[in-house]
């Protein structure tokens, strides 16, 4: 079954589009198990008490272990005057302790707000502390936080009881705030609830067949939402988290899944990492020649969707010489192309997505102008569902799926012609000796950086001619050894434009 939308929102299609804007857009009807994440990592306790949880630099624990740890600082967290709705401030680095501080606060009814200190500037944390009204900071002693954030905890030095009395809390709605880089200048803090998470996480493909004893990494910033993904999906489904050390490689090789950003991925070798079964990607554009290669030897899902409508809202499952798409809807949850007046574009029209059911957030914390502005009543589900504008450019093909063309932000203006840059660094990466790239747009001129710095430019710039017009092919075209990442695994391209300043006469 899917859900059906309201005929008035469709008066615009021609009846032949009209059924199939209902079948593409809506996925299918599934009940997730369980309506907090947590209860779900608490069942699996009982279920399998001695099954290793957690692992990182030689140290494991045990799902029994990690619940009682996870329990004990729950109740530390209430006695200290943490209630439930409270948003808890989890400011470390990748450890054991950060999997304990993730459960501990949703087993007191609180939402986490996860931020990696090595990383973040004080200022930073200063914003979130006081965006989203933290009075309580987990963190552990391997860290020194300014003291006027709040209240610092320190995990591994919560005093350890083997017996204890748990009050008995209310559980919260929202799980998580999870704070984007922002279109406004400042970081915003996404409200993810519990529904979100367990629609996304529980139900396939979202939970990539993730049973007791399988090994997933865990590669991502822990303030990334893909992260997410990777802790909660795991222990939700009884499978074991391998925590990376400083060589990414070295975890990924002991996998059975690996989540991670495309330019992530790009950095492992398949040959190496020979146990993985399951790869997932998300978070940026995926290049069709890492979807290929990786596809010949596990499955393979190439998903899209920002943090407000919960990690991902499509996935595909490619197969070695398909068509690259982002897929199809998650179960419960809708998405619309859309043309600029909010009407539906025809199947095969490039529209705006915007994406409607269980996976959209509850808005942005603190700033009700802006979840005005990006989440809308949802027209086609009508009552009090909202949709939420992705900004992302797509189309449906015939058969159903969903192609990506770019971001409506990434849509530039080249001698008066309007260029998609993603369409430009799809078509660079068709060049034989190319392996990624990536387009910007600099002093009024395309600009391409390809890699490995042995591509050649010339061919590179054969392909985007051969395939878009003129205006389309780059001026200047840079090889590179690697493509710089941010902390949360994309390409950096503010570091590449950095690059570019006072030495394109050199470069070029």
């Amino acid at each position: 079954m899917k859900a059906v939308f309201l005929e008035s929102a469709l008066r615009d299609l021609p009846p032949s589009d009209r059924a199939l804007f209902q079948s593409f857009g809506a996925g299918p009807v599934r009940t997730p198990p369980f309506h907090h994440i947590h209860h779900a990592v608490e069942k699996q306790a009982v279920r399998q008490p001695d099954r290793t949880a957690v692992e990182h630099l030689g140290e494991s624990m045990t799902y029994a272990e990690l619940n009682r740890r996870a329990e004990l600082l729950a109740e530390f967290l209430i006695r200290a005057g943490v209630r439930p709705g409270d948003r808890v401030g989890l400011f470390l680095t990748r450890s054991i302790s950060m999997v304990v501080g993730i459960l501990g606060v949703l087993k007191a009814g609180a939402a986490y707000v996860p931020q990696d200190v090595r990383i973040a500037p004080e200022v930073h944390l200063r914003h979130i502390v006081r965006t989203a009204r933290i009075d309580f900071v987990l963190t552990t002693s391997a860290h020194e936080l300014p003291d006027d954030l709040g209240k610092i905890i320190a995990i591994d030095r919560v005093p350890d009881a083997t017996s204890f009395c748990r009050t008995i809390t209310e559980d919260s709605d929202i799980a998580a705030v999870i704070f984007t880089s922002g279109t406004t200048g400042r970081p915003n803090g996404v409200q993810v609830s519990h529904a979100n998470l367990c629609n996304v996480l529980l139900t396939a493909p979202g939970s990539l067949q993730i049973t007791p004893g399988t090994r997933v990494s865990q590669l991502l910033n822990i303030a990334f939402d893909m992260a997410m993904w990777e802790v909660l999906g795991t222990l939700a489904n009884g499978g074991t988290l391998v925590i990376r050390s400083d060589d990414i490689e070295q975890t990924a090789r002991t996998v059975d899944v690996v989540i991670a950003t495309p330019s992530v991925l790009a950095s492992l070798d398949p040959a190496v990492c020979q146990g993985v079964r399951t790869v997932a990607v998300a978070g940026e554009r995926c290049p069709q020649a890492l979807a290929e290669t990786w596809s010949r030897q596990a499955v393979f899902h190439n998903s899209c969707g920002p943090t407000e409508v919960t990690i991902v809202n499509t996935v595909q499952r490619y197969r070695p010489g398909g068509q690259l798409t982002i897929g199809r809807p998650v179960p419960n949850t809708t998405v619309y192309v859309l043309d600029e007046n909010l009407r539906p574009c025809r199947i095969g029209q490039i529209g705006e997505m915007w994406a409607g059911g269980v996976c959209v957030t509850a808005g942005y914390l603190g700033d009700p102008e802006l979840t005005a502005e990006r989440y809308r009543p949802d027209p086609f589900l009508g009552g009090e569902h909202r949709m939420f504008r992705t900004r992302d450019l797509g189309r449906w093909t015939r058969d159903g799926q969903l192609e990506h063309h770019g971001r409506t932000d990434d849509q530039v203006k080249v001698r008066g012609f309007r260029v998609e840059l993603d369409a430009v660094t799809s078509a660079l990466e068709r060049a034989v000796d190319c392996a990624r790239a990536t387009t910007l747009l600099h002093n009024g001129k395309l600009v391409g950086f390809i890699s490995p710095a042995g591509a050649v430019p010339e061919q590179a710039r054969r392909a985007v001619a051969e395939r878009l017009p003129y205006y389309c092919v780059p001026t200047l075209i840079v090889p590179v050894d690697t493509l710089p990442t941010t902390d949360r695994g994309k390409v950096d391209r503010r570091a590449l434009l950095s690059r570019l300043d006072g030495q394109e006469e050199t470069v070029a």
